[in-house]
């Protein structure tokens, strides 16, 4: 008689013991659920963050491979462009250089030959395709060859011929032109050779927006 409450007694532990460990079981269970599905909202927070700088990654790279593809002297055309408030958006759009291998600039002219017409024709085709409201700076650039005044007298000269030849034959208006001579000091190539100087004898157009 004397040991079957405490069987009883045991037995009610026991079982108190088990409910416990059940109970305790189950919540071990939610609160490792709850941790799992913070850390899911954790690591989804990250991957969010991570695209996002990856975003801004891809965008700033863009931003300085457009900032390499402008030359010196383009970006110079861009900041007086500026400067004189002659843009809309203010924006550098492409750069083309018409250099003497290509249209044939005669020695000691500006006249312009027939492959720098079909060149310029080609460029303004393009203009008129794009249907953009441009503004144009053309520069006008020389060998080394004679005295830095007369390099930069010849250099104006190229220019102002082809600003001439878009605005007669294409229209372009005047106010959106601007002509400017480097003469000999911008040069791209090696002036003590014939393929250097022929390089540096050329016309840019700047084209900004």
């Amino acid at each position: 008689m004397t040991s079957k409450p405490y069987i009883v007694a045991l037995a009610l532990a026991t079982a108190l013991v088990g409910t416990t460990g059940c109970a305790t079981k189950k919540y071990v269970k939610q609160e490792t659920g709850t941790v799992n599905t913070r850390v899911d909202e954790v690591q989804g927070q990250v991957e969010q963050a991570q695209n996002r700088l990856n975003t801004h990654e891809t965008r700033l790279g863009q931003h300085e491979q457009q900032i390499g593809d402008i030359s010196k002297t383009a970006q110079e055309a861009l900041d007086r462009a500026q400067q004189a408030g002659k843009l809309a958006q203010g924006k550098f759009l492409y750069e083309t250089v018409l250099t003497d291998e290509k249209v044939k600039f005669g020695f000691d002219t500006a006249d312009l030959s027939p492959e720098a017409q079909a060149a310029l024709d080609e460029f303004a085709g393009k203009i008129k395709q794009d249907n953009q409201n441009v503004y144009v700076e053309i520069q006008g650039h020389t060998d080394n060859v004679g005295s830095k005044k007369y390099n930069e007298e010849l250099g104006l000269l190229r220019a102002e011929s082809v600003r001439r030849y878009l605005n007669q034959k294409h229209a372009f208006p005047l106010h959106r032109i601007n002509v400017i001579s480097y003469g000999e000091s911008a040069p791209v190539a090696d002036n003590s050779n014939r393929t250097g100087r022929s390089q540096n004898r050329r016309v840019a157009l700047v084209v900004l927006q």
